[in-house]
């Protein structure tokens, strides 16, 4: 009973919002499908369970759009009503910055549901040479800035890997990678960059510092086309290292094992992404995907509870479930057990620490 009131509370919040001729987040017409929106890494998961939702539940397909992580959380965060996405797909957590951005806009009851782990891979083509890249030669290679002379730090001069480390081939440093808005860059630099440079003793000394300016030097990409903003298509890269010899580019895991005919991944530290070194955490560049719910949406919009659940279920984010198919790395039994208790009661999270 206390759900049905909620969700009539909630119907008649949406529909106010609908009739308010404001132009804001509700002003549009009353929707009755589905609306996810976010992570290019996310797309094809949440584009699976939408078409099994369809052929199970009937009614209006589910929409999912390939935004990037930070352009589906801005779109999730600008309020509620039919004209803003029910979920956010995000290949990162929710900022503390965003998540106050939706609490100010009305976005008040935010379920967090981690969906599964997936890795970042920097692959070549198949034909290609071969790199075992270390942390720091991906921060050595691609930072716009590196350390120098004394305290100073100077543009990056390498224009060559070998130049970043013997070990690695003499080619030109050209990396194909997503754009700011991407959950995979966000990843990247997290997990890549800052790493490999606090490897260096400048870098860790300036972190002891200051850390600000350690995190702003460790996660600025170089800008002279070394490091090359690719759209938040992760084929769009594949393709790109097909016809581009020598070049690197990073991207998800799923879309390397979907592409293990054209392109190959590089080791990190010695680890080559798999299933195995993703979900055990060997691999550097492992992380976790998110799909972030609209509670209030929950009980408006036809549909969006079960949607949730679909996403969750033993069939689709199990193990050997249809997603994992898709390249999903699955979550261990406890925390998939977990993490559909939220989704099942619609928990929802605290404020992000940062």
């Amino acid at each position: 009973m206390t759900r049905i009131l909620l969700a009539a509370a909630s119907a008649a919040a949406l529909l106010a919002l609908g009739a308010c001729g404001d132009g804001g987040a509700g002003s549009q017409a009353a929707r009755s499908g589905i609306w996810a929106a976010g992570s290019s890494t996310v797309f094809p998961f949440a584009t699976r369970v939408a078409e099994n939702f369809s052929r199970t539940a009937g009614g209006s397909a589910p929409r999912v759009e390939s935004l990037g992580t930070g352009g589906g959380i801005k779109a999730f965060c600008q309020g509620v009503g039919p004209s803003t996405p029910d979920i956010a797909n995000a290949s990162r957590p929710m900022k503390a910055s965003e998540f106050a951005e939706c609490q100010k806009n009305g976005v008040t009851d935010i379920v967090e549901i981690k969906i599964g782990y997936d890795g970042i891979v920097v692959a070549t083509a198949r034909d290609g040479g071969g790199f075992n890249l270390r942390l720091q030669d991906l921060y050595l290679g691609l930072a716009k800035e590196v350390p120098g002379e004394g305290d100073a730090f100077v543009a990056n001069p390498a224009t060559t890997w070998n130049q970043v480390n013997p070990a690695l081939p003499a080619q030109r440093i050209q990396v194909y990678g997503p754009p700011p808005t991407s959950g995979t860059r966000d990843a990247f630099l997290e997990l890549g960059m800052a790493p490999g440079a606090e490897r260096l003793p400048a870098m860790a000394a300036l972190k002891q510092a200051d850390e600000d300016r350690f995190e702003t030097i460790a996660h600025t990409l170089r800008e002279d086309n070394a490091w090359i903003d690719s759209g938040e298509n992760d084929n769009a890269i594949v393709q790109t290292l097909t016809r581009t010899p020598g070049s690197l580019g990073v991207f998800g895991f799923s879309f390397l094992e979907q592409n293990m005919d054209t392109v190959k991944a590089e080791t990190i530290d010695g680890v080559a992404p798999s299933v195995e070194t993703i979900a055990d955490g060997s691999y550097p560049l492992a992380r976790s995907l998110y799909i972030y719910v609209k509670k209030q949406h929950v009980g408006v919009i036809p549909g969006l509870e079960q949607f949730v659940m679909e996403f969750m279920s033993e069939a689709s984010a199990g193990r050997g479930g249809y997603l994992q198919d898709r390249g999903l790395v699955p979550l261990p039994a406890d925390e998939l057990a977990t993490q559909r208790a939220i989704a099942n009661a619609l928990t929802p999270m605290q404020a992000p620490a940062n």
